[in-house]
């Protein structure tokens, strides 16, 4: 027995508009899509698709993240790297003093400066300048390295922590 419903065809369904419509990869939207590939073979969720064309971004030469909103994600890494880097200045004061030596009053003094600029930059990542304040802040740790050669090691280290957040921030946004 067949249903009178079987023999109609199936009415296409309603256009939406471009801004509004999921694109289509594969027989799945984006929505339907679960996170980390999707089953496509050799997507796997890696920027570049796994060398699959056309698996990871709209159009040739287009990367995408994969982040919902790459923006935040970005500012949420300046900001708790930032922030890492104001807890271990703090939290380094003592020990330095303890088992680094003699440990000037101007060195402690540029270690809560530097402490403190973290932290308002934290909250100030959404600004277009607060990277190039964040790497000003770098360079101002390299150079405290003058009043005590364990803040240089310091510097040293967060140098090389920013340069990877900066690098990380180049290749999600472009």
């Amino acid at each position: 027995m067949s249903a009178p419903d079987e023999d109609r065809p199936i009415p296409p369904a309603p256009r939406l508009g471009e801004a509004d419509a999921p694109t289509s990869r594969g027989g799945a939207t984006e929505a339907a899509r679960p996170p980390g590939g999707g089953g496509v073979p050799g997507g796997g969720g890696v920027p570049g698709g796994g060398g699959v064309p056309g698996v990871d971004g709209g159009g040739p030469g287009e990367r995408r993240s994969g982040l919902r909103n790459p923006e935040k994600a970005v500012r949420g890494l300046g900001a708790g790297t930032l922030a890492l880097e104001a807890l271990v200045l703090l939290l380094a004061i003592q020990p330095i003093r303890a088992v680094g030596g003699n440990l000037s009053g101007a060195a402690v003094t540029a270690i809560v400066a530097l402490a403190v600029a973290c932290v308002v930059l934290v909250g100030r990542m959404g600004r277009p300048w607060a990277w190039h304040a964040g790497t000003a802040v770098q360079g101002l740790l390299l150079l405290s390295g003058l009043l005590h050669w364990s803040l240089l090691v310091l510097g040293i280290i967060f140098g090389l922590v920013w340069a990877y957040a900066l690098h990380v921030r180049r290749v999600i946004l472009g």
